[in-house]
């Protein structure tokens, strides 16, 4: 299942289109910002699909029956540039645990690039709903390699794939190559096209440099 939350009129609009500006993205606060925002419309969303119990609370005029959550999710981001989605995420679901993944692009000379993870920190994931989030879904690679080393830790029964910009080749790559296809991928909005160097086009440049400086 894949959701383009772009599709339909939200306020996620006004957020995807301030991150996407080239004269809005010179704050870094707003730009972070926006990305919690997303993440905690996106947040919303998934709510709708999870399990809820019922139970009785006790209020200081007496008993509502109530829904809450069954269960929480594992919400799990790759560094640096997921830290602002997983905020926002992690204030709707807040008592969530936590799953954290260094990976990276490692370019060559030639202007290629593998992808290198070197870092992750992740609870059991057995039968567990998982959010993994990254704001920009390029070539797909660097998604699917997170999945596959996450789930060295336990089988989720379901995963939420949460990002702000997605490329269609990224999600092409994604329904041939993810390992179980019991996924869903939730995006702010779906661009047409890849450059040469697999950066997002129109996309928005590089989340992790706009939300925290540049690497050197």
């Amino acid at each position: 299942m894949i959701h383009n939350l772009s599709q339909t009129n939200s306020i996620i609009n006004q957020y995807i289109a301030e991150i996407r500006d080239k004269d809005i993205q010179k704050d870094r606060w707003r730009f972070r910002k926006n990305l919690e925002r997303i993440g905690q419309v996106i947040a919303y969303e998934i709510s709708k699909e999870l399990e809820y119990t019922t139970t009785d609370i006790t209020t200081p005029l007496g008993i509502a029956n109530s829904k809450v959550l069954k269960e929480q999710p594992v919400i799990a981001t790759i560094l640096r540039a997921g830290l602002p989605l997983h905020l926002g995420i992690l204030d709707v679901f807040d008592k969530a645990e936590n799953a954290f993944i260094s990976a990276y692009r490692k370019h060559h000379k030639d202007h290629t690039f593998d992808i290198a993870l070197e870092y992750v920190s992740c609870p059991s994931l057995d039968n567990k709903v998982l959010i993994l989030c990254d704001p920009m879904l390029a070539t797909g690679s660097s998604m699917v390699l997170t999945f596959k080393s996450v789930i060295n830790f336990g089988k989720p029964k379901h995963t939420h794939i949460v990002c702000a910009i997605a490329s269609k080749q990224g999600v092409d790559y994604l329904k041939k190559n993810m390992p179980d296809a019991n996924y869903t991928l939730w995006c702010g909005a779906i661009d047409d096209e890849l450059t040469s160097t697999a950066y997002i086009v129109p996309g928005l440049g590089d989340a992790g440099d706009l939300a925290f400086g540049e690497k050197l």
